[in-house]
């Protein structure tokens, strides 16, 4: 049994006049052969930008790439042609695949934005460029593991329509959820799976171990997890092969 907790304040951090960002792998300028991630999963970025300002149009090729919305609106366009604004329990997932460029902008003139950015490595290289959106209410994630994410296959569509998760390239479930205090969730790990857990806000334990605000936790050889709160807390849970 493994249960390594990836402190908060220990996570690399990239600060600029428009962008506060924490990263809990190797990204960018930090680099840490320690943390250069877990399994399948290669960056989770916790991204702060200024109101009116971002990311301008870049290319990506090859991975699995998640925003997950915590607060404020993120205008979104690539050139799958997805386009649009997200905003609180929306979730994106976007195929680079064989290549595509996006930008991604605060919406907002004067309020900040947050939000998860998450990359994970594909199944294969070269697979079709795509862009799928859907929204998942703070209700449909309350005192439950929520699935937002999972491998395409052929029982789901993949582009979150009627409820259904998000379609991801990858053998890979990703869940959220909110937390009330003095809940408990439990979650099964099929044999040879582990398990990352990343906090948003809040203050839950895993198996025993405590996480606060910003804090993952990677898990190995664990059949079962066992999460509760100490305080209304959101967070999410990758289950990967």
């Amino acid at each position: 049994m493994s249960i390594i907790r990836r402190p908060s304040a220990d996570r690399g951090r990239e600060k600029i006049s428009w962008l506060d960002s924490r990263h809990s792998f190797s990204f960018a300028n930090y680099y840490d052969p320690r943390h250069m991630g877990f399994r399948n999963l290669r960056v989770i970025n916790d991204d702060r930008v200024s109101p009116d300002a971002g990311f301008a149009t870049h290319g990506h090729r090859d991975m699995e790439i998640i925003s997950y919305v915590v607060e404020g609106a993120l205008a979104h366009e690539d050139t799958t042609g997805g386009k649009g604004i997200i905003r609180r329990g929306d979730v994106q997932a976007m195929s680079a695949g064989t290549g595509v460029r996006h930008s991604e902008y605060n919406a907002s003139q004067d309020e900040p934005v947050r939000f998860l950015q998450i990359w994970v490595i594909p199944t294969e290289a070269g697979l079709p460029a795509k862009y799928r959106q859907a929204h998942y209410s703070d209700e449909s994630k309350t005192n439950q593991l929520r699935l937002l994410i999972e491998q395409d296959n052929d029982a789901i569509t993949g582009d979150g329509s009627d409820g259904n998760a998000l379609g991801i390239n990858q053998d890979l479930k990703l869940y959220g959820s909110i937390l009330e205090p003095g809940v408990t969730l439990s979650h099964s790990l099929a044999k040879g799976r582990g398990a990352w857990v990343q906090v948003v806000n809040g203050d839950i334990t895993v198996n025993g171990q405590r996480l606060e605000s910003g804090d993952g936790v990677a898990i190995e050889d664990v059949a079962e997890l066992k999460i509760d709160a100490a305080a209304k807390s959101e967070f999410l849970l990758f289950d990967l092969a």
